[in-house]
């Protein structure tokens, strides 16, 4: 073991001490110390799910990347292991960036990930080499392969850019053999999509663009996965600098999903694209195939235009979505909240019925943190009200709210009365489909986020929140009057 690797370990060790379970999310894995951004190597191994992190244990901001580590059975109680990897070879002196993992044959777990080097530019500038290598493990320690670095730039097709040339998700083929796709800056056209084929995960060769920007959807791509799921090839991907289409891509560096299928010579064809979230804070998703046969997506639940403006001295930053079951519906990737979720509730608290006009109401019971919370809206009388929304981490001074507008067929998220200090993201919007004014919702609230599923999982939106703990009222409001039904779950892990 390395000595970087080594005092990354202790450090870490020492200051998660520090940190009372009360101060963390309770179900949403953050960071053990530090900083934590990018999921990697989401995975099944030995009979448990291993996440690995982009992770800076020194500091709460971003810095040199090692990856953390944690384990859970359930993808919602999660136990912290030793970091895997720390910055400690040429071929990654500037950080171990993103990646993957998959079991081999022998047992072993491999973890395939990008390593980041400085070389000296022509102009005497430090430019930043990017490469993809290996490190094989047993679960806890890992050694980093001695042929590394295995793809780089000689790999590359015409155009392609080895300053940004990241983010392997590796997987092994029924058939024999490995895959794995690699996002990669064309020059000139933005972000595209490169896969490779190996027989020994040592040699590799380039076999397809699988997809290709030519400056649709933002600029440079990143964090790809790729998987068919019911009957559909499915690319996931995150982008930086996008511009907004209509209600679409409105988070600058956000996610999106290309929909479609193989061509007679197995190419890709795309035939459709929509973000995956809507709301705040989500980027750079990752998905596991479980051992029953689900498709299960976890992201990095934050924003990088405002994950720099906390206080220095918070002890972590960075926590995880909620796992999300995907599915392919009607021409869109729909997303559901883990059923292992449910295994989490208390008694339920329920209402129906209840009609609320012009004004805000609470109802006994209806409170909370980390609750899950299943809502029925519809109009009183037939005629459509204005606004209805649902405010939560509520007390006399803040709250976060969301709310549906059935007129405009728009649902938002805000959060401008939750304590922030900086003028940050505080809203998004989303257009929904609704029958006349009847929308089903489902809020997942933990300590320090939302995650909202519209309707069947068509679209979901997250955020982040930092308001205090102890402001645990949930209230709802109405511009007009509407009847809606509710039913809440407290979890408790």
């Amino acid at each position: 073991m390395s000595q970087p690797l080594r005092d990354a370990r202790r450090y870490e060790e020492e200051k998660a001490r520090l940190i009372p379970p009360q101060d963390r999310p309770a179900f949403h894995l953050s960071a053990r110390v530090g900083w934590m951004n990018d999921p990697n190597g989401f995975s099944f191994h030995d009979g448990q799910y291993h996440m690995f992190y982009q992770y800076h244990p020194y500091d709460s901001r971003w810095g040199p990347m090692h990856w953390g580590h944690a384990v859970s059975a359930d993808l919602l109680r999660w136990r912290y292991l030793p970091a895997a990897m720390a910055p400690d070879m040429p071929y990654d002196r500037e950080g171990c960036f993103s990646g993957s993992a998959i079991t081999l044959q022998d047992g072993r777990q491999a973890l395939m990930y990008t390593g980041v080097s400085e070389e000296l530019g022509p102009g005497g500038e430090l430019k930043k080499i990017q490469t993809q290598n290996l490190a094989f493990g047993d679960g806890v320690d890992y050694r980093k392969f001695e042929g590394n670095p295995v793809i780089t730039a000689a790999d590359l097709p015409e155009g392609g850019s080895r300053f940004d040339f990241r983010d392997p998700k590796l997987w092994a083929c029924e058939g024999g053999g490995y895959r794995c796709i690699v996002a990669n800056d064309h020059i000139g056209e933005g972000g595209r999509m490169l896969l490779y084929r190996s027989d020994d995960l040592a040699h590799w060769t380039l076999e397809r663009v699988v997809a290709e920007n030519r400056g649709r959807l933002g600029l440079m791509w990143e964090c790809p996965d790729l998987f068919t799921l019911d009957g559909r090839e499915v690319l996931l991907a995150s982008a930086q600098d996008m511009l907004p289409v209509g209600f679409e891509y409105h988070n600058g560096n956000g996610t999106f999903c290309l929909l479609g299928h193989r061509d007679a010579a197995g190419g890709y064809v795309w035939e459709r694209d929509h973000a995956i979230d809507y709301g705040i804070d989500f980027y750079a998703p990752q998905t596991v195939l479980t051992p029953d046969g689900r498709r299960v997506m976890i992201g990095w639940m934050q924003n990088w235009d405002t994950c720099n403006l906390h206080v220095k001295s918070t002890p972590w930053f960075g926590q995880m979505s909620l796992p999300r079951e995907l599915r392919v519906e009607n021409g869109r990737l729909i997303q559901r909240p883990l059923r292992e979720l449910e295994a989490l509730r208390g008694e339920a608290v329920a209402y129906r019925n209840v009609e609320i006009e012009d004004g805000e109401l609470s109802l006994p019971g209806i409170l909370g943190r980390t609750v899950d919370m299943e809502i029925e809206i519809e109009p009183a009388e037939g005629e459509l009200f204005n606004r209805f929304a649902v405010r939560f981490a509520k007390d006399a001074e803040h709250h976060t709210g969301f709310s549906f507008r059935p007129r405009e067929s728009v649902v938002k998220v805000d959060r401008k009365f939750s304590g922030s200090r900086r003028a940050i993201i505080h809203q998004r919007r989303a257009k929904v489909d609704h029958d006349h004014g009847r929308l089903k919702l489902r809020l997942i609230l933990d300590r320090f986020s939302v995650e909202a599923f519209i309707g069947d999982g068509e679209k979901v939106m997250s955020a982040t929140i930092g308001t205090d703990a102890n402001a645990r009222d949930i209230a709802f409001f109405a511009d007009g009057k509407a009847r809606f039904s509710v039913r809440m779950w407290t979890l408790t892990v």
